[in-house]
Order: C-alpha cells, then sequence, then structure tokens
C-alpha cells in the first residue's frame, strides 16, 4: 500500500527536476551523469509512487502534464534553495580551510610560535596549522600553503619574500657571565667553559659550527673544557638559559631572549653566514587572502627592532 505521505527520494526528484527543465531524459542524464534508460526508470518509480502521470510522452517530444508543471514548480525551488545552501556552507568550509604553514624546528620553536598570537589576535577567523620539520616539503604535493625557509639568496628563488639576514655569536646565561671563577672577558675565556654545540656529523650544517665563529674570532687551535651536543638547535637555546655552558645565538632567533635578559653575548665579535629567511608562498595559494595577510604580518613582524 503506497504511503501518501511519503516524500519521494532525492535521487528521484533530482533527476525529475532536470528531465523537466530540459524536456529530454536524454540531456537529463547528461547533466546527471547518467544514462537515458536511467532516468526513464527514476520518472517511472517516481510516477509509481506519486500515482500521477508527469511526462507526457510522443515520438520525438516530451511534455510535462498538469500534475508534472505542480511537482516541477515546486521541486526546482526547493533544489534551488538546497543548492544555494550547500554552496554557501562549502565556501564557508573553504574560509575555515587552515593556513598551513611550514619551517624548521628552531626557528617555530624560538620566532614564530611566541609572536603567534599578535597574527591570531588580528586575524581571529583564520585556523592556522603549523608544521615544523627538517625536510624541505613541497608545498604543493603536502598540501601546504606557505613555507618560512633559511638559505643563501640565490636559492630562494625570485617570489620569495626576505625577512631577515642572520648573524651568529655566542650567548649565554647572565649567571654564567658573572661566575667570577670562569670569566668571560674575551674570546679565549672560552676554554673554560662548555661549549653548547649542533650534533651534525655530515657537516651539513656549517654555519652552527663553532669553528666557524672561532675563526673569527682568531681562535685556530682552540680546545674547550667540555662540549654538550643537541640534535636540534631549539634545544641548546634552552641548555644555555638553564646555565649548561655557551651556545652560538642565531641574531633573529635570540633576539627577545636578548632583551628579556635571559640571554647575553658576551664578545662583540659575530659571524655573516651569508644565509637569511625567506617566506615562499605555493602557488595554489597565492590568491587566498589570509596567506597574503600571513605574509604582510611576517614582514612586520621581521622589520621589528
Amino acid at each position: 500500500m503506497r504511503k501518501t505521505n511519503a516524500l519521494p527520494g532525492l535521487d528521484l526528484l533530482v533527476g525529475f527536476e532536470a528531465a523537466a527543465r530540459h524536456l529530454s531524459f536524454t540531456k537529463a542524464g547528461a547533466e546527471l551523469y547518467l544514462t537515458q534508460s536511467a532516468v526513464s526508470r527514476q520518472i517511472k518509480e517516481l510516477e509509481e509512487q506519486l500515482g500521477v502521470t508527469l511526462f507526457q510522452r510522443r515520438h520525438r517530444a516530451l511534455s510535462l502534464t498538469e500534475p508534472g508543471h505542480q511537482l516541477y514548480a515546486a521541486a526546482a525551488q526547493v533544489l534551488t534553495t538546497m543548492r544555494s545552501a550547500a554552496a554557501r556552507l562549502r565556501a564557508h568550509s573553504e574560509r575555515r580551510r587552515p593556513l598551513s604553514v611550514t619551517t624548521t624546528n628552531s626557528f617555530a620553536a624560538l620566532w614564530l610560535i611566541p609572536r603567534l598570537a599578535g597574527f591570531t589576535r588580528e586575524h581571529p577567523g583564520v585556523d592556522v596549522r603549523i608544521t615544523a620539520e627538517t625536510r624541505v616539503q613541497d608545498l604543493e604535493r603536502d598540501g601546504l600553503d606557505l613555507a618560512i625557509r633559511h638559505g643563501p639568496a640565490a636559492l630562494a628563488g625570485p617570489s620569495a619574500v626576505r625577512l631577515f639576514g642572520e648573524r651568529v655569536f655566542p650567548v649565554c646565561s647572565p649567571r654564567l657571565l658573572r661566575d667570577p671563577e670562569r670569566p668571560l672577558k674575551q674570546p679565549s675565556d672560552l676554554k673554560n667553559h662548555c661549549l653548547l654545540q649542533y650534533d651534525d656529523p655530515e657537516g651539513r650544517h656549517p654555519w652552527l659550527h663553532w669553528k666557524t665563529w672561532l675563526e673569527v674570532a682568531g681562535l685556530t687551535d682552540f680546545r674547550p673544557a667540555a662540549t654538550l651536543s643537541f640534535s636540534g638547535y631549539e634545544q641548546i637555546i634552552p641548555a644555555a638559559i638553564a646555565g649548561h655552558g655557551v651556545a652560538l645565538g642565531r641574531s633573529p632567533l635570540v633576539k627577545d631572549l636578548l632583551l628579556s635578559k635571559d640571554l647575553v653575548a658576551p664578545f662583540k665579535s659575530s659571524a655573516d653566514p651569508a644565509r637569511a629567511y625567506f617566506a615562499l608562498v605555493a602557488q595554489n595559494a597565492a590568491g587566498r587572502p589570509e596567506v597574503a595577510a600571513f605574509v604582510e604580518w611576517l614582514k612586520a613582524e621581521a622589520a621589528k627592532r
């Protein structure tokens, strides 16, 4: 027995609306990626559910019956409303897609994350996802919007936005600097201290090696009291703050810690590794306003002294 208050299935109404609009089962099928016979079966099932004939079928023509006209007017209105609502929901979902940023572990921990609250205050509707890795990720392949990379200008690419350069110099805790038994008045005094160093056995990061700065300071034959090695630069700086030894500070990453007096720079000499930090936007993300806003925010933060 037919249920008089049961609604037809949405797929049947979609097929009917397309067929009524085109007055053709073939064109409706092409629009819906169905065969002509599949649309014909949908219409037949809908007619059986409603107990009425919706189309007059002639040899080369198709026309709506009076019940067909009534159902088409209602179905077209309902489906138009549903399609508009679905489009709005998709647009909202797209706007809420997180802004995906990739950078190094050290830059994320020591520079980006301490400042990130400023961006979220200015752009409360933007979700941000930070990916910190040592490997260089492919932006398009890995679904990322923006990268903050560190390297020589020649490798940055023409579309990269330069944020700032970098200087490297010794830093330590104020408590270590005040140690009367192990003064740090000149670079050669480092021989009485533990040097905190980046564990880089393959030599892929020579600008983070003490050897580079020691040569700038004129110390070519040098042995410290001890060394303490770490697998990541973001581990070295907390160790220096805790007083475990002297670290090589990287100017943009330790700037705030120097201003807050968590770290001090005992000497004036520094090494310039001829490298800088750059922001690079993925081609498929260049049109997103939140990506442009993040780049502008990065530039403003980088310009602060």
